[in-house]
């Protein structure tokens, strides 16, 4: 009987040390995709779809109010605020590339290439995470207009969404001010 308690319980404690590694490399991240298809991929169609979803247009036959009127107009557009806001914790996941190597820059002449952005965000960690929660700022008032059905606050969200994309732009895209 001892020797069955004892087998038991060297058992059960092999057991909880699998469960406890497998916990550990559960948690670690893969990144699989590069800040650039992150962008591409998941911020722009989110970001074009919040800043789309309200136009004012003014023509020859009058003035011509876009805006979500349906509830499932508004949950698309929760779906897109929801996806912005997680994009920014995407952008933080440690060991993302901003490209894959030995991709140029979209044009050399406007663009930093993916190294010079690599070599800014290696740098000040910091000034990059704080870009990330901006986005995450910005959609997430995006998301508080949506949740309230709420077009002029959206429409206003979509300027700080805007602000927000831009600063990070000027730091880590544009060659040039």
């Amino acid at each position: 009987m001892r020797h069955r308690l004892t087998r038991l319980a060297a058992c059960l404690l092999v057991s909880i040390a699998a469960v406890g590694c497998a916990g550990e490399s559960a948690t670690e991240y893969k990144p699989t995709s590069t800040v650039r298809e992150v962008m591409r991929s998941i911020v722009d169609p989110s970001s074009d779809a919040l800043w789309d979803s309200v136009e004012i247009v003014a023509t020859v036959e009058g003035t011509v109010h876009k805006m979500p009127k349906t509830d499932e107009e508004w949950a698309v557009l929760r779906r897109s605020a929801v996806t912005l806001v997680e994009a920014g914790n995407l952008l933080l996941i440690p060991g993302r590339l901003v490209a894959r190597p030995g991709e140029p820059a979209g044009d050399p002449r406007t663009d930093l290439n993916p190294e010079e952005i690599d070599t800014k965000r290696r740098q000040a960690p910091g000034a990059w995470a704080l870009r990330a929660h901006r986005l995450q700022d910005a959609a997430a008032e995006s998301l508080k207009a949506i949740d309230a059905k709420d077009v002029t606050a959206l429409l206003n969200a979509g300027e700080t969404l805007d602000a927000a994309c831009e600063s990070c732009h000027r730091d880590y895209w544009y060659r040039v001010q």
